[in-house]
């Protein structure tokens, strides 16, 4: 695996921990953006690949995550989040002046890096969003409506026909497994919003990759969220039975193949 290294820095409203994979000559740089829940920590495989494509990679802990600071998973407000993340991406340019920079994010991730595209696309070479939280996700108007949040963790086998990894999950520590904060649904719900209202992202090559197995974040109520935000350089791949990680998957090999594709192709 290629090496890694954190460094801490002050976000918006925490202290946070970013872990960069470096490369002394990149062709690009990328900016990685976590789920839900986890960590950047749990993307070495993903970091990897990119690194060997020709990748510089950074990514932080959100605030609540992982080893970043804050109450977990208390998210108030995204917009600080997408604060957070330019931080990193301005760190990557100082590191690489000049060198195109494309933003991957995953579930809540994927929420987070369509948000960001909208404020900072223009300084970006293309953006891929992973089983994106966008459009609408069931989850957030059911929890909200009930008085009290059941305390029900993910189930791991929704993660990934590879069982191993849900085991990986649910016995790691730095993953949350406790219920969803009140507040923290009450942003997922102002973001989406948000991001429907904030319209195309126009000239930006953007790749949607999702399992059309993901009982998690259900490729139907995404769809509508992309549609709402795509422009006129847009590609998706939808992978059969594939469930929700689909970078964690049993065809990671496939999916992380039609990424690296997708970046020789816009760099092109």
């Amino acid at each position: 695996m290629a090496e890694s290294r954190e460094r801490t820095f002050t976000g918006t409203r925490e202290s946070l921990v970013a872990r960069e994979w470096p490369n002394d000559q990149p062709r690009y740089v990328v900016v990685l953006i976590h789920g839900y829940g986890e960590h950047i920590g749990r993307y070495e495989y993903v970091a990897d690949r990119l690194v060997r494509h020709g990748a510089a990679v950074y990514g932080l802990d959100h605030m609540g995550h992982g080893k970043s600071g804050g109450d977990r998973v208390l998210i108030e407000d995204f917009e600080d989040v997408v604060t957070d993340v330019h931080a990193v991406e301005e760190h990557a340019r100082a590191e690489h002046p000049g060198v195109p920079v494309v933003v991957i994010g995953h579930s809540m991730g994927g929420m987070i890096a369509s948000r960001y595209a909208q404020r900072y696309g223009a300084g970006l070479a293309a953006l891929v969003l992973s089983g994106p939280v966008i459009g609408e996700w069931a989850v957030v108007p059911t929890l909200l409506a009930l008085d009290e949040l059941p305390d029900v963790p993910i189930d791991p086998a929704t993660l990934s026909r590879d069982l191993s990894v849900g085991a990986e999950y649910a016995a790691d520590p730095l993953v949350w497994h406790g219920p969803f904060k009140r507040a923290t649904l009450e942003a997922f719900s102002t973001t989406l919003a948000a991001i429907t209202k904030g319209g195309s992202l126009g000239a930006l090559p953007t790749l949607w990759v999702h399992g059309d197995d993901d009982q998690l974040v259900p490729l139907a109520g995404s769809r509508g969220g992309v549609t709402a935000i795509q422009g006129g350089e847009f590609t998706e791949r939808i992978y059969p039975e594939a469930r929700h990680e689909v970078f964690n998957e049993t065809n990671k090999d496939e999916v992380l193949d039609d990424v690296t594709s997708f970046v020789d192709r816009v760099l092109a």
